[in-house]
C-alpha cells in the first residue's frame, strides 16, 4: 500500500514539471528587446544513440515556432535575432527495457545579434543542453508515450524557456540591471 501512494505522489509531484508554456507564464522583463529575426541552422545536425529520426526540416519549424511563440511577445525598442544552430539530438524510442528510461535531450548552440549594426555578439553565444522534463507521461520515457513530433515540441518549448533565461541572465545586453551574483 505505502508503494502505491509513494508512486501515485511521485506521479502528481511530477506531472506539475511541465513543459512550459509562454501563454500561461508570467512573462520576465528583458528590457529593451525585440526579436527581429528568429534563424534555426538545423542541417548539420546529428542524430546521436539511439534515436528516432527527424528531418532538418521538421527540427527547422518546431524550433522556430517555440522561439516565436515564447520571443515575440516582447515589445522593446530595439530589434535583435536570435540564431541557433541544433548540434545534435536524442529522441527517446519505445524499444529497450522500461527500466532503462529512454529520455529525449539535445544540444544547441545560440548567438544574438544586434539587429540595427548587423554584428553578432559573440562573447555572449551560447551552448544549450536541453534534457527531457520529468512529469507524468515521461517518468517511464518519453518514448513509450509519446510520439516523434511530440518529443521534438516539448525539447523546443524547453529551449525557448532556456534562452530566455540566458537572455534575462546577461539583461545587460537589453538595458536591464544584472545582479553579478546571479
Amino acid at each position: 500500500m505505502r508503494a502505491i501512494f509513494a508512486a501515485l505522489l511521485a506521479a502528481t509531484f511530477l506531472s506539475a514539471c511541465a513543459v512550459p508554456d509562454p501563454d500561461t507564464e508570467e512573462q520576465v522583463p528583458l528590457g529593451d528587446f525585440r526579436l527581429d529575426l528568429n534563424v534555426a541552422v538545423t542541417d548539420n545536425a546529428r542524430k546521436m544513440g539511439v534515436s528516432r529520426t527527424a528531418t532538418p526540416e521538421a527540427w527547422e519549424e518546431v524550433l522556430e515556432a517555440a522561439i516565436e511563440k515564447r520571443f515575440r511577445r516582447y515589445e522593446g525598442e530595439k530589434l535583435y535575432h536570435i540564431s541557433y544552430s541544433l548540434d545534435g539530438y536524442i529522441l527517446a524510442t519505445k524499444g529497450g527495457r522500461l527500466a532503462l528510461a529512454p529520455r529525449s535531450a539535445m544540444s544547441v548552440t545560440v548567438h544574438v545579434w544586434d539587429s540595427e549594426s548587423k554584428t553578432r555578439l559573440e562573447e555572449r553565444s551560447k551552448q544549450i543542453l536541453v534534457l527531457e522534463q520529468f512529469d507524468g507521461e515521461t517518468l517511464v520515457g518519453s518514448g513509450f508515450f509519446n510520439s516523434k513530433e511530440q518529443q521534438m515540441q516539448n525539447l523546443a518549448a524547453q529551449f525557448s524557456k532556456a534562452v530566455e533565461r540566458w537572455l534575462v541572465s546577461n539583461g545587460d545586453l537589453f538595458g536591464q540591471e544584472v545582479d553579478d551574483q546571479a
